[in-house]
Formats: structure tokens, C-alpha cells, sequence
């Protein structure tokens, strides 16, 4: 990695020579030194905070704006996961040279599709664009070029990754992220998370060109292209409908027996039900603690229900009924309608390979330090070199001939660019092969 200093200089040397820089925090004592050549909090939007856009002729304005604006597009999303239901956003932030920086509430402006005309061309410059690709969709955004910050650092070797991580790293400023889990649904937005939202795209596109220069210094930037364009592949991908989510209520492991996971499934589902019908995230409506509490326990009254954990809140009480009723459902279930063990696609989990076959475990050991070798060697997260699962489904099933050509396949048929087989491969072929005894 080359010396930071650079990479500051080459942001700062980015930016429009007549725009203003981005307020800072006054010194709380004029008369104290301050310390020089520490990073320097952000306070403010360089050019001030923006109210949310909400009409159709300000959303006009808007479209107009960034389409002669120059250069990459600047975008975020804020979500009130843990509040709501659903993954809605309920802010969208843009920044664009030229155009300034706008916020835009998607509540009375649902379809941002001529925006997405206005700037589908472009590059658009997103922080873990994973995160956000989906519920900017579902508001007509789709980019046709993308770059993720997140995961250019990833790439890059950097160890923290985080947006304000990485602007105090590279850019030598600090943004606050107190804000960052805050219900978003709410409705007006306080001016100091409007500061917030319009900061966490302020030094987006900054922060892109220091890291561009830092993976063009590695060679790495084919390989941030490749996986920018598969992001951009996978956001078009439909939704993959869980089967059986209810099984992944935390805790569930405890819970022993069929008809004990019957109890599981009523209550989930009941839970669920309420929970879309108040667009409220599921644990606000009932814990999962409280779920697996009452799974093992079965209560039949309501005085026994509501000693159980997580049932002390005086809206679960409420609906003390509802959940009494689920578990009255499970228990009078017929034993061919509770719940069977799912059968498992793909490999078992790993801490049984040893028993289940010590052949397929021995070669899942050598696959993974090929992987670890190589990505040590060229500074990138195992995991951001091929995906766990894809080491796991061809250790414990590999091409019936191994040969560099079929395992290239074989990966590619999982997902794997080819930065990846390049860089792996033929060691992984190799790593496939029986192991000669002594």
C-alpha cells in the first residue's frame, strides 16, 4: 500500500478548485493551540445542510441539475431496519459536481425513474453498495456503472473499511456515524440527521479517486471492475424467497423435538403476520427469545405465558391471546404436519466433514490454505478471493476428472471472476488431488 499523504494530497487535488471546503468544528478555546496534521471532523455540508425533496417540480429541478452536473454521482440510502418491516428506503442522498448535493424523501416520491434517466450513464459511487442496490431498485435507480468504496478497499488491503474509517484514513477527515441506526421512517427528519445523511455523501466521490489511484498503484483495478460488474449483475437478480425462514429464529437450537419447533413455526408466523400488518420489524412485535421461551416451556394459560421472558411488555401482552392460540394450533397438530429435518443442498457443515468423509475433509484443508496462501500474498480477505462456499461445494464434491479446466468451470459455475481462477488456480486443481500415503 503506498504512504497515505499521497493518497490525501491526490482527493484533495480532486475537487474543484472555486468549490468551498466542508465546515469543520470550530476549536473549543480560541486561545488553546489546537494540534496540526490530525484528522478534521466534519460539522457541516460545504454548501449547507438540504431539506429533503418531496414535489414533483422539486424533483424536476433535481433531474435537471444532475444531468448537466459532470462527472461520477455520489449516492446513498437510509433504511429503518429494526423499526420497519420492510427494506425500504426512506432517504436517498446525491451528490454530483455541478449539481451539488439533494436529499430526496421517496415516501411522496416513490418512482425516481427520470432521475435514473438523467444519470444512468454516469458512474455512480456507492459505500457497500450491496446494502442499498436493492431498496434503491425498488425506487427506479438501477446503476449500469458502479463503484463501491467498501469493497475497492477490501481489494485494496485496507482493514478497516468503514466510510468513516476510510475518509479519516485517506482523506484526513472524520464523519460521526452516530445516526447510522436511527429510524429513518420518522417523519419530519431532525435537521442533525439531515446533516448527517448529506455528509455521508459529501466525500464519496474523494474517497473514490483516492482509492482508485490506490488500486491502480497495485494492479488491481481489473479486478475491482469485475467485481463491480457482478454486483451490478446480482442487484438484477430477483429476491431469493427463503424456504422455511422461520427457522432461523435465533436460539432455535435449543429447541428439541418436532413438536417444540411446531411451536417455533406458530409463533413466527403469528408474529410475522402482525408485523407486516404494522410495517414494523419483527422483534419489536416479539422478541425471538421469547419465541424460544415459550417453544420449550408450551404454556397453556395466560398467567404462564406472561411470566416467560420477553413477554412483560405491555404491547405482547396485548396480544397475549394471539400467541396462546399459536401454540394451541401446534399442539393439536397431526404428526405427519410438524415440522421434518429440511434436507440440506450442498455440503454438509464443516465440523462433520471428518466423520462424514475424512477424504472430502483433507481436501477442504488444502483448498483453505491455498486460499489463505494466496490471498496473504496478494493483501486480500480470504473471502473477497472466492467465497467460503464455493471452496466448500468443490472440496466436497469435485469434477469427477481433475484438471485445471474442469475446476475452472466448476468455480465459474458458482460465481468466480476471472481475476479469481487466474489467481488460484492451478493450486486449487492441485489441492483436489488424492494425497499420495508414504
Amino acid at each position: 500500500m503506498t504512504d497515505e499523504p499521497p493518497l490525501r494530497r491526490r482527493a484533495a487535488e480532486s475537487r474543484t478548485a472555486d468549490v468551498p471546503p466542508p465546515a469543520v468544528a470550530e476549536p473549543a478555546d480560541a486561545g488553546t493551540e489546537q494540534p496540526t496534521g490530525g484528522p478534521v471532523p466534519l460539522t457541516a455540508p460545504r454548501d449547507g445542510t438540504p431539506q429533503p425533496v418531496a414535489t414533483p417540480a422539486e424533483l424536476d429541478e433535481v433531474v435537471a441539475r444532475f444531468a448537466a452536473g459532470t462527472g461520477p454521482v455520489a449516492l446513498d440510502a437510509e433504511r429503518a431496519s429494526g423499526y420497519r418491516y420492510s427494506q425500504r428506503a426512506y432517504l436517498v442522498q446525491l451528490r454530483r459536481a455541478g449539481a451539488g448535493t439533494t436529499l430526496i424523501d421517496p415516501l411522496p416520491l416513490p418512482d425516481l425513474s427520470t432521475l435514473d434517466e438523467a444519470i444512468g450513464d454516469t458512474e455512480w459511487v456507492l459505500h457497500a453498495a450491496s446494502q442499498d442496490l436493492a431498496c434503491l431498485a425498488e425506487v427506479g435507480l438501477r446503476p449500469r456503472r458502479l463503484f463501491d468504496t467498501e469493497l475497492a478497499a477490501r481489494l485494496a488491503g485496507f482493514e478497516r473499511v468503514g466510510l468513516a474509517a476510510l475518509t479519516e484514513q485517506l482523506l484526513g477527515y472524520t464523519l460521526e456515524k452516530h445516526h447510522s441506526a436511527a429510524d429513518w421512517s420518522t417523519r419530519p427528519l431532525p435537521e442533525s440527521w439531515l446533516t448527517y445523511a448529506a455528509l455521508d455523501v459529501e466525500m464519496l466521490v474523494d474517497l473514490r479517486d483516492a482509492l482508485d489511484a490506490e488500486l491502480h498503484a497495485q494492479g488491481k483495478s481489473p479486478w475491482a471492475a469485475e467485481e463491480f460488474a457482478a454486483l451490478i449483475t446480482w442487484a438484477t437478480r430477483p429476491p431469493r424467497v427463503r424456504a422455511e425462514p422461520w427457522r432461523r429464529t435465533s436460539g432455535i437450537h435449543r429447541v428439541r423435538g418436532s413438536r417444540a419447533q411446531a411451536r417455533v413455526r406458530a409463533l413466527w408466523y403469528a408474529r410475522d403476520q402482525i408485523a407486516v400488518r404494522r410495517d414494523a420489524a419483527p422483534g419489536r412485535v416479539l422478541p425471538d427469545s421469547a419465541i424460544i421461551a415459550a417453544a420449550e416451556l408450551d404454556p397453556k394459560d395466560e398467567k404462564t405465558l406472561l411470566t416467560l421472558p420477553g413477554f412483560g411488555g405491555r404491547s405482547v401482552r396485548r396480544l397475549a391471546r394471539t400467541w396462546l392460540v399459536a401454540l394451541d394450533e401446534a399442539r393439536q397438530l397431526a404428526e405427519d404436519a410438524l415440522p421434518v429435518t429440511p434436507t440440506v443442498e450442498g455440503p454438509p457443515p464443516p465440523h462433520r466433514w471428518a466423520e462424514r468423509d475424512p477424504v472430502a475433509a483433507g481436501r477442504l484443508a488444502r483448498c483453505r490454505e491455498v486460499v489463505v496462501r494466496v490471498a496473504g500474498e496478494h493483501r486480500l480477505p480470504p473471502e473477497n478471493l472466492i467465497t467460503p462456499d464455493s471452496v466448500r461445494r468443490l472440496a466436497w464434491q469435485p469434477p469427477d476428472e481433475i484438471t485445471v479446466d474442469t475446476v475452472t468451470e466448476t468455480l465459474r459455475g458458482y460465481g468466480a471472476r476471472e481475476w479469481q481462477l487466474g489467481l488460484l488456480l492451478p493450486a486449487l486443481a492441485e489441492a483436489l488431488l488424492p494425497v499420495a500415503r508414504p
